[in-house]
């Protein structure tokens, strides 16, 4: 967020950093937890706090793993684990592991000290492959393959994937709403 906030001379503090827990993330979509988050830490702070809450999107699986793709990892975010789950499901379920759509979400909230929150979403859509490929990124970077290209986003270049990702639509709506 930082990086992303960089070019509007802005002093960027980390939640941790000021000492401010976490909050339970129990919203039922990734807008809700990005509140309940930036709320928080606004609240807590008495500043101006910028959250974001992002996971994969699978149609396949009823939308899972969705707002729970961090936990999915288990309490280490092991997300080759996380990616094996996926595959083993999407076996289960269809019998096909290879191209089923699915798309990353990022929502981030702007929460002001007196409650008031800005709420920002972006997808980028895609499809599954496996097994897994390319070392950039995190997360399921590995097996997702944004529409309009063929590799994956942990195969591209990291300026290259940070153009067409879910958090540069949403930051670009948080830049072009309140900036």
């Amino acid at each position: 967020m930082a990086e992303l906030l960089a070019p509007f001379d802005m002093q960027v503090i980390a939640a941790g950093a000021l000492s401010i827990d976490e909050p339970e993330e129990n919203g039922e979509t990734f807008i809700e937890n990005a509140r309940i988050k930036s709320l928080h830490a606004a609240r807590t702070s008495h500043l101006p706090a910028l959250s974001d809450d992002s996971g994969l999107v699978i149609p396949a699986l009823n939308g899972q793993p969705g707002i729970y793709s961090a936990r999915w990892g288990g309490p280490d975010k092991n997300y080759l684990a996380a990616m094996e789950k996926v595959k083993e499901l999407l076996l289960l379920e269809t019998g096909e592991i290879i191209g089923h759509l699915a798309h990353f979400t990022c929502a981030l909230s702007l929460a002001f000290p007196n409650g008031k929150t800005l709420d920002f979403e972006g997808k980028v859509h895609g499809t599954l492959t496996f097994p897994p490929r390319g070392t950039n990124g995190f997360a399921y970077d590995q097996i997702f393959i944004p529409n309009g290209h063929e590799m994956t986003f942990a195969e591209m270049e990291p300026a290259k994937k940070y153009k067409i990702s879910h958090r540069a639509k949403a930051f670009n709506q948080l830049i072009r709403d309140v900036f």
